[in-house]
């Protein structure tokens, strides 16, 4: 699709260790008709995949609990977060990539997943797309006790909370990862858990 809003992008790149971090400087034609000069970082680590596991026999949900690095950086005082199974999606499509960390972090074999939507989640900065995903679970599912994969330094903790407790835990502010809190809201809004 050719677009008629922005030209001369020029590109440079800050880093490529693990991702591809970019600095890029463009002519954007403003909504007004005037053109300006415009100059962003983007973060390429590609686009990833989140479940909500929950059990409506039990009422409750299964997350996990692990360590990032850049929360403790801003202010989260022991780096630990409370969130939904994730992942990058490599060269797997999505439901295979959120298939694989299931069966990885919380140790649950799915059959079948249910996509809900696809959305970038900080498009100022990152070209990442998630795409969020909610099943049903049950103890005949169960393969091991997860906890991520040693060979990449996974401690994923495996939590499974009462539903009532986990959208608590929402509203006191305890769970912080957005992912976590869309998949939570929309499982409320879909009146699975009644």
């Amino acid at each position: 699709m050719k677009v008629n809003h922005i030209k001369n992008i020029e590109t440079k790149l800050l880093s490529e260790d693990k991702y591809v971090l970019k600095k890029l400087t463009f002519n954007l034609k403003l909504r007004n008709n005037t053109w300006v000069t415009q100059s962003r970082e983007v973060y390429n680590r590609g686009d990833g995949a989140s479940i909500l596991l929950y059990n409506t026999t039990k009422k409750t949900v299964l997350l996990v609990k692990q360590f990032r690095l850049p929360t403790y950086l801003n202010g989260n005082t022991s780096g630990y977060l409370v969130e939904v199974c994730a992942g990058m999606l490599d060269l797997d499509n999505p439901v295979d990539c959120i298939i694989r960390e299931t069966n990885e972090e919380v140790g649950y074999q799915l059959k079948a997943v249910k996509k809900i939507y696809e959305a970038y989640t900080s498009p100022g900065v990152m070209t990442e797309k998630m795409h969020f995903f909610i099943a049903e679970y049950n103890e005949g599912m169960r393969v091991s006790n997860g906890g991520g994969l040693a060979e990449e330094h996974e401690d994923i903790e495996v939590i499974e909370l009462p539903f009532k407790q986990a959208l608590s835990m929402l509203e006191s502010g305890e769970i912080e990862d957005m992912r976590t809190i869309v998949l939570l809201q929309y499982l409320a809004l879909s009146h699975l858990m009644l």
